[in-house]
């Protein structure tokens, strides 16, 4: 029994096990999806639970000539996909929320200094976002007109601060996943003392109330913000890789 709910394993599904099957394992599977987004021609999703799934699009599929390779596994296809050339971006950790954690997060009360920003929010944003660093700013991709942006303060200072956006899956708009990627930064001066856990938690509950779920992404070797996501008390779901944009076809 799975520890996600419904929508997050549905929302996965629909990215890896639409399509046309080339392999019968269970636990290993490879999907041939001709509906898949040319920024995600090729992707595969390795499990916290052991299993692998893989889709790409017909041409991949060719390019690889997948056709021929009997007995298919995840050691032949990454061979196949180094001797084609074929490159993927460094995998991100996906964490959610389980199913129980998520009924946790229902019954917690507001946070103290944690609430929503606002247009109104503008100079303390503004504000935080000149004491932070480019890299910073890049990576964690924190914007006020998001859909949903939290701050924690001490006094009047905004200290740290997510914002989150709804996951676009290329479906159709009735179709939409009811998933949100979030990204979460918190002032070199006050990191440590849980600011980040506490908004990551209230704004994961905000987005239950609007009838999403919260996913948390972060690269494999940013220990600091996989530690953040365990902290807060999110599961890991696997890790996702993705064709590199400027892989040659």
């Amino acid at each position: 029994m799975s520890l996600f709910s419904p929508t997050i394993q549905a929302f996965w599904n629909t990215q890896f096990l639409v399509g046309e099957r080339l392999s019968q394992d269970e636990d290993f599977t490879v999907v041939v999806n001709p509906n898949l987004g040319e920024d995600r021609r090729l992707m595969i999703l390795s499990r916290a639970d052991g299993r692998v799934h893989i889709a790409l699009r017909p041409e991949v599929a060719e390019q690889l000539e997948l056709a021929r390779l009997p007995g298919l596994n995840e050691p032949l296809l990454r061979q196949e996909l180094s001797e084609h050339h074929v490159q993927l971006h460094g995998a991100d950790l996906v964490f959610h929320f389980s199913e129980a954690d998520q009924h946790s997060l229902q019954l917690e009360q507001p946070a103290p200094g944690v609430r929503l920003l606002t247009a109104a929010d503008a100079a303390a944003f503004a504000e935080f976002q000149a004491s932070a660093s480019e890299q910073d700013l890049d990576d964690a991709y924190v914007e006020l007109d998001h859909w949903a942006v939290l701050g924690a303060f001490e006094g009047e200072r905004l200290v740290c601060a997510a914002s989150m956006y709804p996951w676009d899956d290329d479906a159709d708009d009735d179709e939409q996943s009811k998933i949100a990627d979030v990204g979460v930064l918190t002032l070199p001066p006050y990191r440590g003392q849980g600011h980040a856990r506490r908004v990551i938690r209230a704004i994961a509950r905000h987005a239950q109330e609007q009838g999403y779920e919260m996913q948390y992404r972060c690269q494999t070797d940013n220990t600091a913000s996989a530690a953040l996501a365990r902290a807060a008390g999110l599961s890991l779901f696997g890790s996702w890789e993705v064709v590199a944009a400027d892989d040659a076809e």
